[in-house]
């Protein structure tokens, strides 16, 4: 019987040769994601954004570095696929839409994510970045806005962290929200912490 590794390793090769949603999409198809069956966190974004779909890396963009600031970790630690996953709701960019990026393609999370996760038995702690990611795993335990889904953070734990996008653009929103920077990013740090140190 074949190990989970090779299983897992198995199923990335399919979904990077995905092309279901191929008609759709403004470039081919270059589904972006890493993991390993022994990564203990899971970052569940939106989808890649063009410079990523360029370069076929992972928050490779200041979204990225903030993101990487709120975790504090550094790039090599964020890119260890045997310690940290990183799946986005959907692989590939969607494109170019009138206020930023498109939605993700809606087809991607329930052909790809259960299976996935099912390869992925260490994980400790997702974090959920924006509202696509949290109605895609948290559905109606969601509340009715991004800010009171992060807000009452506490409801998803041990298991998510809903967070917002660190997209720069958020800035105004992260000073109308003092209680993100004060509460969550604290005990977002220490699990992370926590979490690297059991690896």
């Amino acid at each position: 019987m074949p190990s989970r590794v090779e299983k897992l390793e198995d199923l990335l090769r399919e979904v990077r040769a995905c092309t279901v949603c191929a008609a759709h999409l403004p470039f081919p198809p270059r589904p972006v994601l890493r993991a390993a069956s022994s990564a203990r966190i899971l970052i569940i974004g939106q989808a890649p954004g063009r410079r990523v779909h360029e370069t076929g890396i992972p928050w490779n963009d200041p979204s990225g570095e903030r993101l990487r600031e709120w975790l504090q970790v550094s790039r090599d630690t964020f890119y260890d696929e045997q310690r940290i996953a990183i799946i986005p709701t959907a692989f590939c960019y969607p494109g170019k839409g009138t206020s930023g990026d498109l939605p993700p393609r809606p087809e991607c999370a329930p052909l790809w994510h259960p299976r996935l996760r099912a390869t992925l038995p260490n994980i400790r702690f997702t974090l959920l970045i924006g509202s696509y990611a949290q109605a895609c795993y948290l559905g109606e335990r969601r509340y009715q806005t991004l800010a009171e889904t992060v807000q009452h953070y506490r409801d998803y734990l041990p298991e998510y962290l809903p967070l917002p996008h660190p997209s720069w653009h958020n800035q105004q929103w992260l000073k109308r929200n003092p209680w993100f920077t004060d509460e969550v990013l604290p005990l977002l740090r220490q699990r992370v912490a926590e979490l690297m140190q059991g690896a």
